[in-house]
């Protein structure tokens, strides 16, 4: 059997039934005939959310002040340090015999990691990256969850509220 990935369907008030022939011949490829098999709801995120979030995270860093902006390369660093910052990160410890050679490591690492946080405490490294945000990485709940903190983390980096940063609400 392949991998197995989700498929849309559609219920008909009976069954759940592949909601169109891509999604038929998915299934077709993916289950037995007969079979028995637990569904899972997982509600997705409107596209509109996703879209509103992105478009508030660019919109600051776009009128970010000039010390900041020379931190924050591109909206997506701002992104991903906002991630890190309000929780949703992956954590690599390497612990090292010395802080000598700590220090070595965090200096090694930094240059293979597209966007991390490298702390050094004595003989500890600690690699923090961001979480994916993608529609396949987190599901409804645990999106709305990181843009209402990471806006939250951004808003008061920038000295305004949520609701300012989000647009809804006057400046």
């Amino acid at each position: 059997m392949n991998e197995s990935r989700p498929i849309r369907c559609e219920w008909d008030g009976e069954v759940m039934r592949p909601a169109g022939q891509f999604w038929a011949k998915r299934a077709d490829q993916q289950f037995v005939v007969g079979q028995t098999y637990a569904v899972e709801v997982r509600q997705e995120r409107s596209e509109a959310s996703h879209r509103s979030f992105f478009a508030s995270v660019n919109e600051a860093w776009m009128n970010l002040p000039d010390d900041l902006a020379a931190r924050f390369p591109s909206a997506d660093h701002l992104r991903y340090w906002a991630l890190i910052k309000a929780g949703f990160y992956n954590e690599r410890t390497l612990p090292c015999p010395t802080s000598d050679l700590a220090q070595k490591v965090a200096t090694f690492v930094r240059p293979s990691e597209s966007y991390a946080i490298i702390t050094v405490e004595d003989c500890i490294v600690r690699v923090f990256t961001p979480r994916s945000q993608s529609y396949r990485s987190m599901d409804r709940a645990t999106f709305q969850d990181s843009k209402t903190k990471v806006l939250a983390v951004i808003a008061a980096l920038i000295g305004v509220t949520p609701a300012q940063l989000s647009g809804n609400e006057a400046a």
